[in-house]
């Protein structure tokens, strides 16, 4: 069910692997986390403060100048009950809202439905990546997936039934296993992840595109500018998808984090900047999410799956600041002796986009009713 809504748009960007929050968004001066963290930790002369007890990781230096805009809100201790450490399930539950089950709609695809309930336009959703995310896949709602942009314009049929047919090998590959072959042949068979019709839609988008803006040449910085061009070409796309892969840093975790949090913040930040030079930015919000947190303790070369992580919204209509609560770092409220506890459920998060971003019913959606935060200029 659609409220009053001003055409709105989403960008949702997932960080694969369960990011490291305490080194994101970091205690610097609290005992408890240098005591767990030994080797994998940041020093106070390694970080930003925005307050007397957290610090953003220099290394994400953008994403503090956006903070200090006003413009980023930091939603702490995000997470749910009984948290699932397995990436797959994990995933999955952020995707569905549904933790007690294997789901089988999507969150965004639900929302996309609500936006276009007649599926008039292909375009309302877009994943700029290969496959189809989970959280995106409804049967019978056409989502588009792009996985190179620049490329559209001069595909050839054969070249676009190629793509189509690695689309939807990925997307069985990926969740065949999980949910049945017989749902995803059924999704495929009324859906087809439109990609045809997609191609046709943006062939012409990478080469009308203009703007001063550079955008780095790493993975996240071609996907939002790819968002740019689909967003600039008016073409009624309201939810955008993307992922930044690499964040399950169980070894190796110093030397891989930071240029991590580096290419993701320098890649919003420009984004941002892309969107106020076309006049586009009050319209649009960013989500970035992970499917957990990572442990108290390290693990001498990185950290395994935790609980109680850390998302971030992002956008000139958002009133920054930090919401929710950072999750007790001291031992005796340790989660299963070793994890943190979340303070606020993801579904609320979701609930307060949907909602209070795009005009929706949250509840159908993220079935039930959880506590939202108020972080919109609206």
């Amino acid at each position: 069910m659609t409220t009053e809504t001003k055409e709105k748009t989403l960008v949702v960007i997932q960080l694969t692997g369960g990011n490291d929050f305490m080194n994101t968004i970091v205690p610097y001066n609290n005992e408890h986390y240098y005591d767990a963290r030994k080797k994998i930790v940041i020093s106070q002369n390694d970080v930003s403060p925005i307050n007397e007890t957290l610090a953003i990781n220099n290394n994400a230096r953008p994403l503090k100048r956006l903070f200090d805009e006003g413009k980023v809100a930091i939603v702490q201790g995000i997470g749910y009950p009984n948290s699932n450490r397995s990436h797959f399930r994990g995933m999955d539950i952020w995707h569905t809202c549904e933790p007690d089950r294997v789901g089988s709609e999507g969150w965004l695809g639900l929302a996309i439905k609500d936006l276009d309930p007649k599926s008039e336009n292909v375009l309302t959703g877009v994943n700029i990546g290969q496959g189809l995310p989970r959280a995106m896949s409804v049967s019978g709602v056409p989502i588009t997936s792009v996985g190179d942009l620049e490329g559209y314009g001069v595909m050839n049929r054969i070249e676009q039934e190629r793509l189509k047919e690695r689309s939807l090998q990925a997307f069985k590959d990926i969740y065949g296993q999980a949910i049945g072959s017989g749902p995803v042949a059924e999704y495929i068979g009324k859906t087809g992840l439109d990609v045809l019709k997609g191609a046709d839609l943006l062939a012409n988008v990478a080469t009308q595109y203009k703007s001063s803006v550079e955008y780095a040449d790493n993975s996240i910085a071609k996907s939002l500018r790819d968002v740019a061009r689909v967003h600039f070409a008016n073409l009624g796309t309201r939810v955008f998808y993307t992922n930044h892969g690499g964040y399950d840093t169980h070894a190796n975790e110093m030397p891989a984090h930071p240029k991590l949090l580096s290419d993701l913040s320098g890649a919003i930040s420009d984004f941002m900047d892309d969107l106020k030079e076309h006049d586009a930015a009050d319209d649009v919000a960013i989500l970035v999410f992970t499917e957990f947190g990572r442990r108290m303790r390290d693990n001498g070369s990185g950290t395994d799956h935790g609980s109680g992580g850390g998302a971030f919204l992002i956008g000139n209509s958002v009133k920054g600041g930090l919401y929710s609560e950072y999750p007790s770092l001291n031992p005796k409220d340790w989660e299963h002796g070793e994890d943190l506890k979340h303070t606020i459920d993801f579904r609320g998060i979701y609930g307060t986009v949907l909602e209070q971003w795009l005009g929706l019913d949250a509840k159908p959606i993220v079935k039930g009713e959880f506590e939202q935060i108020k972080p919109f200029y609206i």
